[in-house]
């Protein structure tokens, strides 16, 4: 394929189904490693520290410590690392995580587009997406309010070191492999809203989503709009995963935006929707390439200064594995 014919949907299709798929490997080693701990394998398998990245309030509580007392969390420090990551992605890119590595978000893209090929999707009115969008935030202000305000480093420390922490990640993948009926209800209605709602959950209930897109209001990166050459075709609005007016706005800088440049490639008209930088223009490929780079350095440094696998030693894992789960 030449690279003139590669378009934003095929680059941000091909990183989610990596990212996807190197979840759903993790989550196999994982479960291996919670089989080991648990007794019920005699083959010690480590546990992949890049499961922490599903530990966000734990990595929280962690990054409020690290803050005040420069300590980083050795129970999960690759959580920490790549929620920093995150939210400098964020920062400089936009929600390229939300965009191109969650796989959460891709599952629901292609929810969304199922249901727009039943002809199910329906356009909500502006009023309705900004109260719908409210619970994501009471919920990550509650977040905020327990851990970062109420919660003191002492607390937080008797917290980390507690023994649910250190089996988190494995309460995690029972939540998954064994949910209860009350789990498996809400899933099903999230995704039965998301067949006629593109993105439910994404843009109206996850807190995490919600955090970066507030760390996003001050990316210097951004989609602009030509408004001399612009068609008001409105296909931009229709492919946009967050439902935003891209054709009633010069610069989209709104939290909502998670960066796929999928408005970019789809608008009919050269140079009418670009992606910009610092007030220059970039390749619609900035954003994907940056948000991947910025994660790999920062593994990198993890890596290289110790801050990516934790110390805790492996008699001691099994001990809390067998505490919790062999009740």
């Amino acid at each position: 394929m030449s690279l003139k014919r590669v378009t934003p949907h095929t680059i941000r299709r091909v990183v989610q189904c990596f990212f996807l798929f190197f979840c759903l490997f993790i989550g196999y080693r994982l479960f291996q490693h919670f089989l080991w701990a648990t007794g019920q394998s005699s083959v010690f398998i480590p546990k992949p520290p890049s499961v922490e990245a599903f530990l966000p309030i734990s990595a929280l509580m962690a990054a409020k410590r690290f803050i005040l007392t420069q300590k980083w969390d050795m129970i999960h420090p690759a959580g920490l690392t790549l929620f920093f990551a995150f939210i400098w992605m964020s920062l400089l890119f936009r929600k390229g995580f939300c965009g191109y590595i969650c796989p959460v978000g891709f599952v629901s893209n292609l929810v969304e587009q199922f249901g727009r090929k039943l002809k199910l999707q329906k356009e909500l009115p502006v009023k309705m997406e900004r109260i719908l969008s409210i619970p994501k935030y009471l919920l990550l202000a509650g977040f905020g309010y327990f851990i970062l305000i109420k919660m003191s480093t002492r607390q937080i420390e008797s917290f980390l070191t507690i023994p649910y922490n250190y089996v988190a990640d494995s309460k995690m993948l029972a939540f998954f492999t064994a949910p209860s009926i009350t789990t498996l209800l809400v899933l099903a209605v999230l995704t039965i809203l998301s067949l006629f709602i593109r993105n439910f959950w994404c843009r109206f209930l996850c807190p995490y989503g919600a955090l970066l897109g507030l760390c996003s209001a001050f990316s210097p990166t951004a989609i602009t709009r030509d408004a001399t050459s612009c068609i008001s075709c409105g296909k931009c609005r229709k492919i946009c995963p967050s439902a935003i007016h891209v054709d009633e706005r010069i610069s989209v800088h709104s939290p909502e935006c998670i960066g796929c440049t999928e408005c970019v490639g789809v608008c009919p008209v050269k140079g009418c929707l670009t992606v910009r930088a610092f007030n220059k223009r970039v390749p619609f490929t900035t954003i994907a390439i940056g948000s991947l780079c910025i994660l790999l350095t920062f593994y990198a440094v993890a890596v290289f200064t110790g801050h990516w696998y934790a110390d805790t030693p492996p008699q001691l894992i099994q001990k809390f594995h067998m505490m919790i789960f062999n009740r």
